[in-house]
């Protein structure tokens, strides 16, 4: 499976990038391609070396303006023009989305991938790994939005909420009928 993840590229501490290893070698010794931002950096170094290290493909998509931090020696590079081309390269070359921590730039591509499933643009499953209670905020806000009528789908439609890596990958591969 090619799995889209968006988080950070900031360097964190450890209760954010240990599980972001733990997920990258589950998803590396699943014979898995990450599908990323393209960073060497931050968050995404971390992952990127993780599913490297376990055995997995790496496909990065950066966007012209961060070229100079991507990675060297991957499996695929693509360099977008800009962040609107690069979300939807993200997308066609992902057969799943993974959203982990991070600021507004995750955020933007939560949203957009939620807003396309919201509209049946797309089925690709998509998770929100919860990492030491990270999305807590996003999570009741995206209730309060089903609560109140602001989701024309059941929130459960729209994204799975997990709380540690083994059940985000779990999730995913039951999805797409790998067991």
């Amino acid at each position: 499976m090619r799995i889209c993840v968006f988080l950070s590229a900031a360097d964190l501490d450890d209760r954010y990038t240990r599980p972001a290893r733990e997920f990258a070698e589950l998803l590396g010794k699943g014979g898995h391609t990450l599908v990323w931002g393209g960073s060497d950096v931050g968050l995404m170094k971390v992952v990127a070396d993780g599913v490297e290290k376990a055995g997995g493909r790496l496909c990065g998509v950066s966007v012209d303006f961060l070229a100079a931090k991507a990675r060297a020696g991957v499996d695929e590079m693509v360099v977008a023009r800009d962040l609107a081309e690069r979300k939807r390269l993200l997308l066609e070359k992902s057969d799943a989305v993974v959203i982990m921590v991070g600021g507004t730039g995750t955020l933007d591509e939560a949203t957009e991938i939620l807003e396309l499933k919201k509209h049946g643009h797309t089925d690709k499953p998509v998770v929100l790994l919860n990492t030491a209670g990270f999305y807590d905020g996003l999570k009741e806000q995206f209730r309060r939005m089903e609560d109140e009528g602001f989701l024309p789908r059941p929130l459960t439609d729209l994204l799975f909420f997990a709380q540690e890596p083994v059940g985000a990958l779990a999730y995913l591969e039951e999805s797409q009928g790998i067991v």
